[in-house]
C-alpha cells in the first residue's frame, strides 16, 4: 500500500462495493465445492475477484489487489478447463475472501495491515501454486487419503494454520467470526434436529457438512485452534454420513449437539483465549467422543443436565435464512421516532383540507356575486345608464367569469394534491410499520432444541411442529412473547403429554405432537400452542378451585368449562401438588396472562380431555400502531384498544336495572355492572341525547364492567405515542395519539379503568346513570342527500323517498356530494361506492373525519355484495350497508327510518 492516505469518501465507496463482491465470492465458492464440475459459478467468481482487484487498485490498497489478483488467476485457470480447485484450495480461497473483507475494514490502519503481511503472503503463495500447477497438471496423481481428527495430518494442518492458536485475537476480525459462527451454528442446530427425526435426509447431511466446513474456515482465519478442531471433527462425521459409510445414532447426535453448544459458548465468550484454556479438558473429552463416532464405536455421552427454566436463547445470526434481504442496523429509538414523524406527516397532510374548504366558500360567494350581476343586467339596459356604465358592467361580469373558471381549476388541482399527499402519507406510515416487522422464525429458533432436551429428560417422545415461520411480527411483540411461549411449551411437555407407554395404552402414537403456529387473522396476530396429550381433568380442576377457596362448592358445580379454564391463569394456581424443575411452581400461566395483557391481547385455553389442550393468544399486529374504538366522553375523543374490548352495544335505558344501589344490565346469563366513564376520568357529565346508552364492555372472566360513554365515533388505526416520562403514570391513561384532523386523543388504560371501577364501587361513590327518559318529538321535513353517478339510481331513490315526505337532494359523484354535504344541513346521506373523482369509501371517510359532519348518519347502497366490501364500508364509518340487487322499496325505506325516523 502506498504511503499516501486514502480519501475517506473513496474508501467508503470501496467498502460498499466490496460487501457485494465478497458475498458473491463466498456463495460461489460453496457452490463450487458442492459441484466442482459446474462452470456457472466460475464466471461469477472471476468477475467478483476482477472487480475487487480494480476497485482496490483505484483506492491504492495493494494487499487487496494482490489477494484479488491471485484469486482471479485461479478462477481463470479453472474456467479454461485446465484444473478445478480442490477442496483444500477452496479453503484457501475462502480465507482469502475473509482476509480481503478484513483489509477493507482496516484499510486506514497501517499497523493492522502490517500485522497481516505474513498471512497475505502465505495465501498468495498458496493460490499462486494452485494456478501454476494448473498449467502443468501432474500425471498419475493419486488421490490423497481422507484426514481424520486423530491423524497426524489433521493435527499438523491445524497447527500450521494457527500460528498463535486461541490467543491475541484481533477484535474486528473476532466480531466477523462471531457473526459467521452465529449463522453456521444455527444451521448446525436445525440440521441435527432434522437428522435425528429423519436419519436418511440427504439435504440435512449436505447442510450440516457445509455449516461445519464454513465454521472451520472462520475459526482458522482468526486463529481459534479449539474451534478448528471441533468443527473439523464434526465435518468429517457429516462427510462420512453423506457418503453412506456412517449413520449417526441418537447418542452420536447428542455428542454432536453438545459440540455445537460448546462452539456456541466459545464464540460468545468475551475472552476466547482464556475460555479455551479453562475448558481444554471438556474440549478434549468431546474431541475423543467425536473420534469414536467417526470410527463407528458406541459412545455414551454424559447425561444431560436438567433443562434450564430460562428460555433458550437463539444463536446470534439466527436470521441467516433471511440473509437474502439486505439489512442495516437501526436502533429501536430511531424507528420509534420515525413512526412518530410518519404520524405527524399524516396529520399535516390533512391541513390542506381547510384551505380547500375556504376556497369552496369563496366559490359559493362568487356564484352569488355573478347572480347579483345577472340581476343587475336588466337595470343596465335602462336609458338612464350611459355607455361608460354599461362598459364597466360588462367588464366586471367578464372578469367575474374569468375568476370563476380560474378558481374552479385551481380548486380541482388543490383537491387532487390533497388526495395524493394523503395517500403518500398513508403509504409512508405503512412502510414504517412494516420496517418494524420480523419473521416469527426469529423468535422461536431455540424452541426445537428445548423441546428435544426436555422431552428426553422426561423420557417422552415429542415432535414440535412450528408453522407460520414467515409470519411477520412486530419486533417488540416478538421479544415479549418468548417467555409466554416458553412456559406454554414446558407446560405441555410436563403436564399434558404422556409417556410413550401411557400413549400406547390409550391407543395413541408413542410420539406426541406439539404444534406452535402464528397466523394473521381478523387484523390480529394469533398464536396457537396445541398438544395431543391428556388434556385437562375438569373435575380435578373444579375440586382444586374449591380447595383453594376461590368459589364455594355450590357455585363450582354450576361453572361451565370455559369459566373453569379461566382459573388456571390466576397467580399461584396449579393442579400439580409436586414441584419439578420443568414446571409445577404455579407461575407459568400467570406469566402468560400478564404478558399478553400487557400487550393489550387476550389468551384463552380449551381442553379436550384425553385428546389434548389448546392455548390461543390474540395479540395486536404491532405495538406501534393500535386498532382502536374511538368514543366520545364529555365532548372529547378517547381511544380504547380494540383487542381488549369484550363487546360494544347500545342499550335501551329502560333495560338498566338497580340492585342494592348498583346499576347493571343483563348480557346473556351474566349481570354486567355499569360505570359512567366520565366519572372515572373526572370529567363533567354530558347530557344524554339519545334513549339508548352507548356501552363498552371491558374486562374478562369474572371481572367485567360496562363503561357508559356519550357516543361511538367508529374504529381508527392510531399511531401510539408514549407520554412524556416527566408526567409519570397518568391514572387510567396509557398513551396518546393524534387524529387525522389534528386533534389530540388519549388512549385509555383498560387495566387501570377496571381497577378504578373496583375502587369507586367499593367506596360507594358510584354516580347514577340516567335511565328511561321521555321521547322527544321527531322533527319533520328531514333532508336526505343521495349521491350516485347513475341518473337512474338517483331518480329511483329520490322519488321513493320523496313520495313518503322526505326532502331529497342529489349529487352526481363523490366530489360533488362532498361539496354539497359541507354546504348543506342533511339528516342522512345515501352514497354509492363506485364513482368518479371520489369513491364512496373515501366520501364516507371524509364525512366521518370532519368534526362538523361526523355525527351525520351515512348509508351505503351498492351493487357490491362481497363481505370485504361490506366490512370496509362499515370500517370507514358507514352506519348501514345495503345492496342494490336485493332491496325493494320497503327495504330502503325501512333502513332510512331505522336511521333517522319518519319524515
Amino acid at each position: 500500500m502506498s504511503g499516501q492516505s486514502i480519501n475517506p469518501v473513496m474508501l467508503e465507496l470501496f467498502r460498499t462495493e466490496l460487501e457485494s463482491h465478497t458475498r458473491a465470492l463466498g456463495e460461489g465458492l460453496l457452490q463450487l465445492e458442492e459441484n466442482p464440475a459446474a462452470s456457472a459459478p466460475l464466471e461469477g467468481l472471476m468477475r467478483a475477484a476482477h472487480s475487487i482487484k480494480g476497485a482496490a487498485r483505484i483506492v491504492d490498497i495493494t494487499p487487496a489487489v494482490r489477494l484479488a489478483h491471485a484469486m482471479e488467476d485461479v478462477f481463470v485457470t479453472a474456467q479454461q478447463g485446465r484444473r478445478a480447485p480442490a477442496a483444500a484450495h477452496i479453503d484457501a480461497l475462502l480465507r482469502a475472501t475473509d482476509l480481503v473483507r478484513g483489509i477493507a475494514a482496516h484499510a486506514d490502519d497501517p499497523a493492522w495491515l502490517q500485522q497481516q503481511e505474513a498471512a497475505i503472503d502465505a495465501i498468495v503463495q498458496s493460490l499462486g501454486g494452485e494456478a501454476a500447477a494448473a498449467t502443468d497438471p501432474p500425471t498419475g496423481a493419486q488421490p490423497t487419503a481422507p484426514v481424520t481428527p486423530g491423524s497426524a495430518a489433521s493435527g499438523g494442518a491445524a497447527q500450521a494454520a494457527d500460528a498463535a492458536p486461541d490467543a491475541n485475537l484481533e477484535p474486528a476480525m473476532l466480531e466477523l467470526f462471531r457473526g459467521e459462527a452465529g449463522a453456521q451454528l444455527a444451521m448446525l442446530m436445525d440440521g441435527l434436529l432434522q437428522l435425528e427425526s429423519a436419519p436418511g435426509d440427504s439435504v440435512a447431511h449436505e447442510q450440516l457438512m457445509r455449516a461445519a466446513h464454513s465454521l472451520k474456515g472462520a475459526a482458522r482465519m482468526v486463529g481459534i485452534d479449539t474451534g478448528v478442531r471441533l468443527a473439523h471433527a464434526m465435518e468429517d462425521i457429516f462427510v462420512a454420513a453423506q457418503q453412506g459409510g456412517l449413520e449417526p445414532s441418537p447418542e452420536a447426535i447428542d455428542v454432536l449437539l453438545q459440540s455445537t453448544d460448546m462452539l456456541q459458548r466459545l464464540s460468545q465468550s468475551p475472552d476466547i483465549g482464556d475460555w479455551c484454556r479453562q475448558h481444554a479438558g471438556e474440549v478434549d473429552r468431546l474431541g475423543g467422543l467425536l473420534a469414536d463416532v467417526l470410527a463407528g464405536r458406541e459412545v455414551q455421552p454424559p447425561a444431560p443436565t436438567a433443562p434450564s427454566t430460562e428460555p433458550t436463547q437463539p444463536a446470534a445470526g439466527s436470521g441467516a435464512t433471511h440473509a437474502a434481504d439486505s439489512a442495516i442496523r437501526v436502533s429501536s429509538e430511531s424507528l420509534n421516532r420515525l413512526m412518530g414523524l410518519a404520524g405527524e406527516v399524516q396529520v399535516e397532510a390533512r391541513w390542506l383540507r381547510p384551505f380547500a374548504d375556504g376556497l369552496q366558500h369563496i366559490k359559493q360567494y362568487q356564484s352569488e356575486l355573478i347572480g347579483l350581476l345577472d340581476r343587475l343586467r336588466d337595470y343596465m339596459d335602462s336609458p338612464r345608464v350611459d355607455d361608460f356604465g354599461r362598459n364597466l358592467f360588462n367588464d366586471a361580469l367578464r372578469r367575474a367569469g374569468d375568476c370563476r373558471h380560474l378558481l374552479s381549476d385551481r380548486l380541482g388541482e388543490l383537491e387532487e394534491y390533497d388526495r395524493r399527499t394523503h395517500n403518500l402519507a398513508g403509504r409512508l406510515s405503512r412502510e414504517v410499520v412494516a420496517s418494524r416487522m420480523r419473521p416469527f422464525a426469529d423468535g422461536v429458533h431455540g424452541f426445537q432444541r428445548m423441546v428435544r432436551d426436555i422431552s428426553r429428560a422426561l423420557g417422552k417422545q415429542v415432535r414440535l411442529d412450528i408453522r407460520g415461520l414467515e409470519t411477520r411480527v412486530d419486533r417488540d411483540i416478538l421479544e415479549k412473547i418468548e417467555a409466554p411461549l416458553n412456559h406454554l411449551l414446558r407446560n405441555a411437555l410436563d403436564h399434558g403429554i404422556e409417556t410413550p407407554e401411557a400413549r400406547a395404552a390409550a391407543g395413541k402414537p408413542e410420539q406426541a405432537r406439539l404444534r406452535l403456529e402464528a397466523i394473521h387473522s381478523a387484523g390480529m396476530l394469533s398464536i396457537i400452542v396445541e398438544d395431543d396429550g391428556r388434556g385437562m381433568d375438569l373435575e380435578l380442576l373444579r375440586q382444586k378451585v374449591v380447595d383453594k377457596q376461590l368459589v364455594s362448592a355450590e357455585m363450582a358445580k354450576d361453572l361451565s368449562e370455559s369459566e373453569l379454564m379461566e382459573f388456571i391463569f390466576l397467580p399461584g394456581f396449579s393442579t400439580r401438588s409436586e414441584v419439578t424443575e420443568i414446571s409445577g411452581r404455579g407461575v407459568g400461566l400467570d406469566v402468560v396472562h400478564s404478558v399478553v395483557q400487557e400487550m393489550h391481547g387476550l389468551v384463552n385455553a380449551v381442553s379436550h380431555p384425553g385428546r389434548g389442550m389448546r392455548f390461543h393468544m390474540q395479540l395486536p399486529l404491532t405495538l406501534s400502531v393500535m386498532r382502536s374504538l374511538l368514543v366520545e366522553i364529555a365532548g372529547e375523543p378517547y381511544a380504547v384498544p380494540l383487542a381488549q374490548i369484550n363487546r360494544t352495544l347500545k342499550l335501551d335505558r329502560g333495560q338498566i336495572q338497580v340492585l342494592e344501589g348498583r346499576q347493571y344490565f343483563t348480557l346473556g346469563n351474566h349481570h354486567i355492572g355499569l360505570v359512567a366513564a366520565n366519572q372515572l376520568l373526572g370529567l363533567p357529565e354530558g347530557p344524554p341525547d339519545e334513549d339508548e346508552a352507548c356501552i363498552v364492555v371491558l374486562g374478562e372472566r369474572l371481572d367485567r364492567y360496562g363503561f357508559v360513554v356519550d357516543r361511538f365515533l367508529g374504529e381508527r388505526t392510531l399511531v401510539v405515542n408514549p407520554l412524556d416520562q416527566r408526567l409519570g403514570k397518568l391514572k387510567d391513561i396509557a398513551a396518546c395519539s393524534i387524529l387525522e384532523d389534528g386533534r389530540p386523543c388519549l388512549i385509555l388504560d383498560v387495566d387501570d379503568l377496571l381497577r378504578s371501577a373496583d375502587l369507586v364501587i367499593a367506596g360507594g361513590r358510584l354516580d347514577r346513570i340516567e335511565q328511561a327518559r321521555s321521547h322527544q318529538a321527531v322533527k319533520t321535513g328531514k333532508r336526505i342527500l343521495v349521491v350516485d353517478d347513475s341518473i337512474t339510481v338517483r331518480e329511483v331513490e329520490r322519488n321513493m323517498l320523496a313520495n313518503i315526505g322526505y326532502q331529497v337532494e342529489v349529487a352526481v359523484d363523490g366530489m360533488d356530494g362532498w361539496n354539497a354535504v359541507r354546504m348543506g344541513d342533511y339528516d342522512l346521506v345515501i352514497s354509492d361506492i363506485d364513482m368518479p373523482r371520489m369513491n364512496g369509501f373515501e366520501f364516507v371517510s371524509q364525512i366521518k373525519q370532519d368534526p362538523n359532519l361526523k355525527h351525520t348518519p351515512v348509508m351505503i347502497v351498492s351493487y357490491k355484495d362481497r363481505d370485504e366490501d361490506r366490512t370496509r364500508g362499515l370500517e370507514v364509518g358507514a352506519d348501514y350497508y345495503l345492496t342494490k340487487g336485493s332491496f325493494q322499496d320497503a327495504t330502503l325505506i325501512d333502513a332510512v327510518q331505522d336511521l333517522i325516523g319518519e319524515p
